[in-house]
């Protein structure tokens, strides 16, 4: 049976060593590193800009129109080529004839615009000369005169309709005029502010650029600090991953060591129970021993007394009462010293396992000392690459100092703009005001003669307000006659300047043609921007302008990839072969210890197996259970009850009562401390054989637990060595991930130039040139429409004037033959025969 459990006992240990081999081969495949989690990297704190300027669809009300028209005068496309050899001259073997005539060939719209424009302007002054010298001799309709028809009615109303129609044309042409020329004047006074901000925001982006570089680089600072503390702290950090991975196999063998000392202990306590509860049995058994002699031998006195009767009978009953208090006490000395024995032994191997894994931190800073220094200086020379990364300070300081100089200048020729700005407001108000001027007249005229009018009143006999509004109406066409030709002149005039700045600035500009037209080699002197920025290729600023619209990083913008290789500095891998050569040349030489020698193993298996007999010590406390010394007591009585001295029966009663006071001491005193030496006894023998499966159990973990840190301790130190470096590499990984990501996506993102541009084309374009064509073509719409109210006001005004000639129509009055005459006098002077007229 010995051998059974012996075999037993070698198979679990067996099966238990495999079980540990599986779950660290386990452990070895499928762990992945937990890198404890690094410096957190912080965003770049994108500059606060000022809201860029925007297109007002208020102030752009007739582009339309005049987009419309320009785009009629002009269809062709820009004239990139045409521009650049006018600008480079005959260079390359063109004539000046040449370019010319092919401007004139791109200008015909313009030029026949301007064609009609000089054709209006010189003959509408000469008609107007014309017809003021035809109507003082009398003609075209300068007789006062008007001849009365049936339809003169119809005719005046006609005419009526035609002139507010006119009218009402030219006064929305006048007050788009007024407002643009407003418009125009508000663009002017803010241009300077809106520049002002834009620049501003060109600044800010100027300055964060260096600023947020700074920050990425100072963020590697962060990385290498961490890295530093953890390499210090490489102790603490390594030995505690090697301790866990130690005691994660190990902790259970330990537990179960110090459960068998407990259980040694236990049983020692449970020895030194049962060695004070026999102490405690012999004394008891030894005074009752003495006590029970005594009252015999006081019995056998009493009964050989010659007057005590019928005693002789009695004595052969004395004679039975025998105590027998020897104890057989099991020898425990050598159990109790074999207990305690190994109760040390396992105390001492437990305190001297967990201090063997207290001091591998220790062992680890140890055994890393040189590693960690040399890693320190490679961090030292990541430090100085990542601080190698340009931050363009210099160069965007020399923009920075130009952009400085235009707001200078634009500062200082503020004024002389506003004083300009003034005269012009001033030359435009007073043209709309001229234009204004015949509007009034001519509402006048058809606001006064309608009212003074009476249909059937005679031509000579109109009232004054009649008259005044035909006067008005022929002041209208005077000032239209005096008035337009100058006017058209200015037409014309800033026709050619709106019109072209539209078509060859703000159109091209508009969709993005004039910036890749500026991007032409050579047709801006001087140095370009990537000259400027110390950059080994060229930018386009159409290319710029796109790619900030998209609001992207400089590093995209100007292909700063071209010029620094950002990888490499970031790159850290260069130094990972030679971190891990030296991190694997660092040996960490864990000392061996044996959990359990074979002394004391041998120990353990011999205390499994010891036990304790109890076999005579059951036999002598059964004995003690048999005895009754009652029975004796009472056969004592009845012997005294007989007895006719009174003295023998006095004795004898005595004596009855000490054996009936000793049998009680022995039911009371020593058979409960007989009980209470049983129980330790099963207690003893019940710890003793669990004990012998405990050292079973715990002699198979150990030997598991010694053949795994025999054979994987090393592999385990490798493992854990090498996760903490991959951890420590990961954070270089990390940052330049973030770096690289930051810099190439968010580092100086350039939407504020775009905005820049933008503003600079809303405040040219779609402020000044469009308010200065709708200015023009207001002001032109009123030109053309002069002419129709001209000739309505002419032909209304005589309507509405008093005649100085006399003609009357009498509808009821038909003439079927020649009539005599006969000469009447009516009032007024005039004479009427018939149908006669007669000079007033």
């Amino acid at each position: 049976m010995e051998s059974c459990w012996r075999r037993a006992g070698a198979f679990r240990s067996v099966m238990g060593l495999l079980v540990v081999e599986l779950l660290l081969v386990f452990q070895l495949v499928h762990s992945q590193p937990t890198c404890p989690a690094g410096p957190a990297q912080e965003n770049l704190t994108q500059p606060q800009y000022e809201t860029a300027t925007e297109k007002d669809p208020s102030v752009g009300f007739m582009a339309p129109f005049a987009q419309s028209f320009l785009k009629t005068v002009q269809p062709n496309p820009f004239p990139k080529d045409l521009i650049q050899q006018f600008l480079q001259g005959t260079g390359n073997g063109i004539s000046d004839q040449e370019v010319i005539k092919k401007i004139l060939v791109y200008e015909v719209g313009f030029l026949v615009c301007i064609a009609i424009g000089i054709l209006y302007i010189v003959l509408m002054p000469i008609i107007g000369f014309i017809l003021a010298c035809c109507r003082c001799c009398g003609n075209c309709g300068g007789k006062m005169y008007q001849k009365q028809t049936s339809s003169i009615h119809c005719i005046r109303r006609t005419l009526y309709v035609f002139a507010w129609a006119t009218t009402l044309i030219i006064l929305a042409g006048n007050i788009c005029m007024f407002k643009s020329n407003a418009a125009l004047k508000v663009s002017v006074e803010q241009s300077p502010v809106e520049l002002n901000r834009a620049i501003g925001n060109i600044h800010k982006l100027l300055t964060s650029v260096p600023q947020q570089m700074d920050s990425v680089v100072h963020e590697s600072y962060k990385t290498i600090q961490e890295v530093t503390k953890n390499l210090d702290d490489i102790g603490t950090q390594l030995g505690s991953e090697i301790q866990q991975r130690f005691r994660g196999t190990l902790d259970s063998t330990l537990n179960s060591v110090k459960r068998l000392g407990q259980e040694c202990s236990d049983i020692g306590d449970q020895l030194n129970q049962l060695n004070s509860s026999l102490t405690q049995v012999k004394s008891t058994m030894d005074r009752l021993q003495a006590n029970i002699t005594k009252v015999k031998n006081q019995i056998n006195q009493t009964l050989s007394n010659p007057s005590c009767t019928n005693c002789s009978a009695a004595a052969s009953e004395v004679k039975k009462l025998k105590w027998d208090s020897s104890v057989t006490i099991p020898n425990l000395n050598e159990l109790f010293s074999a207990v305690d024995e190994a109760k040390n032994n396992l105390q001492n191997k437990t305190k001297e396992a967990e201090a063997y894994f207290d001091r591998i931190p220790d062992e680890v800073t140890n055994d890393t000392q040189d590693f960690v220094k040399k890693g320190k200086a490679l961090l030292q020379n990541v430090k100085e690459q990542i601080s190698q990364i340009p931050n363009f300070e210099s160069e965007l300081r020399q923009i920075s100092v130009t952009l400085n100089q235009t707001q200078t200048e634009i500062n200082t020729y503020l004024p002389t703009v506003e004083y300009a700005e003034n005269i012009r407001w001033s030359v435009c108000t007073a043209l709309c005001c001229t234009v204004l001027l015949v509007v009034v007249c001519n509402l006048l005229g058809l606001t006064f003669g309608p009212l003074g009018l009476s249909p059937k009143a005679d031509p000579t006999e109109r009232s004054c307000t009649a008259n005044c509004g035909g006067i008005f109406l022929m002041m209208g066409a005077g000032f239209s006659f005096l008035f337009s030709w100058i006017l058209m002149i200015v037409v014309v005039l800033l026709f050619l300047l709106g019109g072209n700045v539209y078509t060859l600035v703000c159109r091209p500009w508009n969709n993005g043609q004039l910036l890749k037209f500026i991007d032409t080699p050579g047709l801006i002197p001087g140095k370009g921007l990537g000259q400027i920025l110390k950059l080994n290729h060229s930018l386009g600023v159409s290319e710029i302008y796109r790619d900030c619209n998209q609001n992207r990083s400089l590093w995209t913008t100007f292909h700063l990839y071209e010029t620094v290789d950002l990888g490499d500095l970031l790159n850290v891998s260069k130094y990972t072969t030679e971190v891990r050569q030296r991190f694997d040349n660092t040996h960490i030489n864990m000392t061996s210890i044996n959990l359990l020698t074979p002394e004391i193993k041998s120990q353990l298996r011999s205390l499994s197996k010891k036990t304790v007999n109890t076999t005579t010590l059951t036999e002598q406390m059964n004995g003690v259970y048999s005895v009754n010394l009652s029975s004796i007591a009472n056969g004592l009585d009845k012997l005294a009850d007989i007895q006719a001295n009174g003295n023998i029966e006095t004795e004898l009663r005595n004596e009855a009562n000490q054996l009936r006071q000793i049998q009680t001491d022995i039911e009371k005193v020593l058979i409960p401390q007989m009980k209470n030496l049983n129980s330790s006894l099963t207690s003893l023998q019940s710890s003793l054989n669990s004990v012998n499966g405990t050292v079973e159990e715990v002699l198979r973990k150990v030997g598991a637990a010694q053949d795994f840190l025999n054979t994987n301790a090393s592999q385990i130190i490798k493992t854990e060595s090498r996760k903490f470096l991959d951890c420590q590499l990961n954070l270089f990984v990390l940052y330049e991930d973030w770096a690289n990501n930051t810099i190439t996506q968010q580092l100086g993102r350039c939407g504020p130039v775009a905005g820049a541009v933008d503003s600079a084309e809303a405040i040219v374009c779609a402020y000044m040139v469009e308010s200065l064509n709708a200015f023009w073509l207001s002001l032109g719409w009123c030109m053309i429409f002069f002419i129709p109210s001209i000739i309505f006001s002419i032909k209304l005004a005589k309507h509405y004037r008093k005649m100085k000639d006399s003609d009357v129509y009498n509808d009821h009055i038909v003439m079927h033959q020649i009539p005599r005459a006969k000469t009447g006098f009516y009032p007024g002077g005039s004479t009427h025969v018939g149908h006669l007229s007669k000079r007033a």
